[in-house]
């Protein structure tokens, strides 16, 4: 989880390669060679570059070199937004990592590229007995494992309880009807026509924002992205059409403004509902202090009453690179760090990493254990949805296909399209990217 911005915690997805990156994110790493006194060295490289972030990874690395003398882990941190460049351009170097932590949307891309090694079957065992199906969806190409799933972030909906109680609205909607109508009673304007609180917030801000809002409610109304067999998309559907249709009601009609921030509008109260994952309750309750009381969440609305829920999960995952010289020592620190029982509440070090941040992994059991009765009851219906959540499509091309899906959806949001025109859009550029050779 990054932290790029004061009031938001997540990623960005532009690719560009800093001249800087070329010189520092390619230092070939030391690797000793196992003989006595001079133990081998693993690189761990990932995005965990600053703040309580860093510091919530090194802290058991610290533990694993205290108390290991043959093998020893170092890490190396780049921003996230190089982070995917940096695995390719290491790896052509020949100075690849030996473990790493990709985003999961890259599996299906890392693994074509020969980046990422095959659990060995010991670990996919424990890695599919220990997780939910979703994260073990994420971390899988072809119903093969290939890390353990660390941080995973399910969909829900987020609303401020104040402002639904001063547009008379009883409570969270459950179904779209009562998003929609609870969308256009909270909307405020000025006598200018300016919006002073979005009902519903959709936002431009970023692929996550953008996608990851679009996805959970296609998840909701029974479709997916990208077809079973991973050749084609598969939004050009009847839960795309009434998905893109709900968000076109909602601009049209005044009660979202896509152009806002959500990520600054709703801690200032300016936002009454929005769709996002569950990193954001660990930035809100700084931001908002006092007035986070007010912040509730339910699961993501289905269409209609009475439909199974369902909704979008994301993750990234700790993987062996296929260039690494010690993979089995590889393999065996992440097991210590991701699946050996630890504390007075036996659970993974991992986990107790990711709440430690405001954040959850994939095991259920954990994440229960940890969060308690004190636990902020925000947290749990995120938790409850990793029973229910659909793994973002992990194609070779699910990067692209996932930057060509947001243009379109800006496209329909801003009028330059029609829904059937972005859905026909999408289907035909998507199908046209995760097709192509990699």
């Amino acid at each position: 989880m990054t932290r790029p911005a004061r009031g938001l915690n997540r990623r960005h997805f532009a690719l560009a390669l800093p001249s800087t990156l070329l010189t520092a994110g390619c230092a070939a790493p030391h690797r000793g060679t196992g003989r006595p006194g001079d133990p081998i060295v693993l690189t761990l490289l990932s995005h965990y570059s600053s703040g309580a972030l860093k510091k919530a990874l090194q802290d058991p690395v610290d533990e694993w070199n205290a108390t290991h003398d043959r093998v020893k882990v170092r890490n190396v941190a780049v921003e996230f937004t190089d982070l995917l460049t940096t695995f390719m351009v290491r790896q052509a170097a020949g100075q690849g990592a030996d473990i790493i932590q990709p985003y999961c949307l890259w599996t299906g891309q890392l693994v074509r590229a020969g980046v990422l090694r095959p659990a060995p079957p010991e670990h996919a065992e424990e890695i599919r007995r220990g997780y939910s199906a979703a994260a073990v969806g994420a971390a899988s190409v072809e119903n093969r494992v290939y890390g353990y799933p660390t941080e995973a972030q399910t969909y829900a909906l987020y609303y401020n309880a104040r402002l639904l109680r001063a547009a008379g609205v009883g409570g969270p909607p459950r179904t779209w009807p009562e998003l929609e109508a609870a969308a256009h009673r909270t909307t405020r304007r000025d006598r200018y026509g300016n919006t002073l609180v979005q009902g519903f917030g959709l936002s431009v801000y970023d692929d996550s924002t953008t996608v990851g809002q679009t996805l959970a409610l296609l998840n909701a109304a029974g479709g997916t992205f990208v077809s079973p067999d991973g050749r084609g998309t598969a939004i050009d559907s009847p839960a795309g059409r009434s998905v893109f249709e709900l968000e076109h009601r909602l601009v049209t009609g005044g009660a979202s403004a896509p152009g806002v921030n959500v990520y600054q509008a709703f801690p200032s109260g300016r936002v009454a509902m929005v769709i996002s994952a569950g990193w954001w309750t660990g930035s809100l309750k700084p931001l908002m202090g006092a007035d986070y009381r007010e912040v509730g969440v339910v699961p993501v609305p289905v269409p209609r009453a009475g439909d199974r829920p369902a909704t979008l999960s994301t993750g990234f995952l700790l993987g062996v690179n296929t260039a690494s010289e010690h993979p089995r020592e590889a393999w065996e620190f992440l097991r210590w760090l991701n699946a050996e029982r630890t504390g007075a509440r036996g659970v993974t070090r991992m986990s107790a990493l990711q709440v430690s941040v405001g954040s959850l992994t994939g095991r259920a059991d954990d994440m229960r254990a940890l969060l308690g009765r004190g636990g902020d009851p925000n947290l749990r219906p995120f938790l409850d949805a990793l029973a229910y959540a659909v793994p973002e499509p992990n194609v070779p091309g699910a990067q692209r296909a996932k930057t060509l899906l947001r243009a379109n959806i800006e496209a329909l949001w801003t009028g330059q399209q029609s829904v059937g025109e972005a859905l026909r859009t999408t289907r035909r550029q998507v199908d046209q990217e995760v097709a192509r050779p990699w």
